[in-house]
């Protein structure tokens, strides 16, 4: 009876408590617990919508009621295999992001060895703020910027007026220049911290084996640095492959992302189906770059 009481008495645990007596000693389910928000966000939000991504692609709509038809169909990618327009749009716009990608290479590698090797401290912490300091403003306010200076009124014809020269104007060039600037930060960061990674002992060392700098650069330089190099064209690939706003607001060329944007309402089948494009040309741009062994020093 005493026994009884005394149980009856004794304060009782919280909830916080309980589950942290739980948690306690259990490795596998403190891990399970931590990683179980970000793994149920990835499988229902990202992996959910890309397998009806995946589904309705091979949907079709009725012609006559314009209804979607829940039927295993492979139209939408015969529509685009044999329709000239679709395969036009796809090759324009995977040479636009292959355009994109060499350009920010090109402009990327020597800002970010600079920043890696050259810089001091404080020049360094600065010039990361200032490769930043892009990504702070919205994305809109910048392509409506880059709309005005090629306007035919706009500071590129101003500036090139007394040179009897004239900008590019609205077309293909503006897309890729657009892009290159607006993609340009996500080239330059993971190349810098690719060669802040390179010991600054190798390069004395091929300096003072006789090697000139592009030697050493083609040697030793690039072939350690080109995993942050690949990891930069993802990103700088992938983004121009899905843009649609740039080409919708400095050009007058199509796009894979306008016309998934345009077909999503009248024809989401399609829609999808072309959507499916950039994945996989995804897809084989990262097999050749593991080919390559970019991914063996990650």
């Amino acid at each position: 009876m005493e026994a009884a009481d005394a149980l009856a008495s004794a304060p009782k645990r919280s909830v916080g408590r309980r589950l942290a007596d739980l948690f306690h000693g259990r490795g596998w389910l403190q891990v399970g617990g931590l990683l179980s928000g970000p793994l149920a966000w990835l499988v229902i939000g990202y992996l959910g919508s890309l397998a009806v991504l995946l589904a309705a692609a091979f949907w079709n709509v009725s012609a006559l009621t314009g209804e979607i038809s829940q039927t295993f169909s492979l139209d939408n990618f015969k529509t685009l295999i044999n329709d000239s327009v679709y395969r036009t749009i796809a090759w324009r716009t995977v040479r636009v992001a292959g355009l994109v990608t060499i350009t920010d290479v090109i402009l990327a590698f020597p800002i970010a060895f600079y920043m890696a090797k050259v810089a001091s401290r404080k020049a360094q912490a600065a010039l990361v703020v200032a490769v930043l300091m892009p990504l702070w403003s919205f994305y809109l306010v910048k392509v409506y910027a880059w709309r005005t200076m090629l306007s035919a009124n706009g500071v590129i014809n101003w500036a090139l007026g007394p040179l009897d020269l004239h900008g590019p104007g609205y077309g293909i060039t503006a897309v890729w220049l657009v892009m290159s600037y607006l993609w340009l930060p996500y080239m330059i960061l993971p190349i810098f911290a690719g060669l802040e990674r390179i010991p600054n002992s190798l390069l004395s060392a091929s300096e003072d084996l006789g090697a000139s700098p592009f030697t050493t650069f083609r040697r030793v330089i690039l072939p350690l640095s080109f995993p942050a190099v690949v990891a930069g064209s993802i990103f700088t690939f992938s983004l121009t492959m899905g843009d649609y706003i740039t080409p919708e607001l400095v050009s007058n060329s199509q796009f894979i992302g306008n016309v998934v944007y345009d077909n999503i309402t009248n024809n989401l089948p399609l829609a999808s189906a072309f959507a499916v494009v950039p994945i996989i040309v995804m897809v084989i741009y990262l097999l050749i770059a593991r080919r390559l062994g970019a991914f063996e020093h990650l």
